[in-house]
């Protein structure tokens, strides 16, 4: 398929559960009619060629807000919740296929990856706090990682790789207790990888390949911190080492010296001889510059 997404889907599917858009050739921007999919719990447009900002109603979609259950209406004045016993979805998340059919209810996605979005991530996508996983990657984003992206409570996969975000990574994720796949690779992020909580687990650099401004383990770039106690610590090395020069010479030029005095003072025809060659020597001397 190909075209712009059609913007009557919102009006006409308001009770919609999940939408999937992949691997097509979409383009134009993402139509703001399609927030009014409050029921939507499964948003997939991944591999298009979509462009445009991400809208900021996507916090209306209140299926993927925590504590908030998608309801179907039956007939006219009754309302349940919906009961998905029959449905077989796949969808990519932590970078592998799985497959969902009884717990397919309690299921939150929003992949948005593999097209040419643009702008910010909207503070609408933090409001959806029972997200498992969301993926932005390969698009242009620019701008900051929200530090409220800890709202989202139930985040299991992220990925933001491939963009154009900078700033620092937000302490604030190293909260998000489920999180269990993240990819923040090619971006223009900078300053010191968190390192407590969650952060601890993600031992592998390839998840912060491609910031060359970012520094801290697991990547090999230490930081400035870091650095610098390594400076400090070359400094000292450095001091102590030329200490020691200084003490073999010294010792060495005394060792000499008293060699030469000591063999002096210990053998008294050497010492008559060492001060007759002295008297010889000065007496040549002042019988050259006599003559002149």
């Amino acid at each position: 398929m190909a075209g712009t997404l059609p913007s009557w889907i919102g009006d006409i599917f308001s009770l919609m559960q999940i939408l999937r858009l992949r691997k097509n050739k979409f383009n134009g921007n993402i139509p703001s009619q399609l927030c009014k999919l409050s029921s939507l719990q499964i948003l997939d447009f991944s591999n298009n060629m979509l462009r445009g900002s991400i809208p900021h109603c996507i916090g209306n979609m209140t299926a993927m807000i925590q504590g908030t259950k998608p309801r179907v209406s039956l007939v006219p004045g009754e309302v349940r919740y919906s009961e998905w016993f029959e449905q077989d979805v796949s969808q990519i998340i932590k970078g592998r296929e799985d497959h969902y059919t009884r717990n397919l209810k309690l299921v939150a996605i929003v992949d948005l990856s593999n097209n040419n979005l643009s702008g910010p991530i909207p503070e609408g996508i933090i409001v959806l706090t029972a997200l498992q996983g969301l993926n932005l990657s390969h698009n242009h984003l620019i701008g900051k990682i929200p530090t409220t992206i800890e709202d989202i409570k139930s985040l299991e996969s992220l990925d933001l790789s491939h963009n154009l975000l900078s700033g620092s990574i937000p302490h604030t994720m190293s909260s998000l207790t489920f999180l269990s796949h993240l990819n923040l690779s090619y971006n223009n992020l900078s300053e010191p990888i968190p390192q407590e909580n969650q952060f601890s687990t993600f031992n592998g650099p390839s998840i912060y390949f491609g910031n060359k401004f970012l520094c801290g383990a697991p990547l090999s770039d230490r930081c400035d911190a870091d650095k610098n106690d390594r400076d400090i610590k070359g400094d000292k090395h450095d001091r102590v080492e030329k200490l020691w020069f200084y003490f073999v010479v010294a010792l060495g030029f005394a060792t000499g010296l008293w060699a030469v005095i000591g063999s002096l003072l210990l053998k008294k025809c050497w010492r008559y001889a060492y001060f007759k060659s002295i008297d010889e020597a000065v007496r040549r001397i002042n019988m050259t510059f006599g003559r002149n």
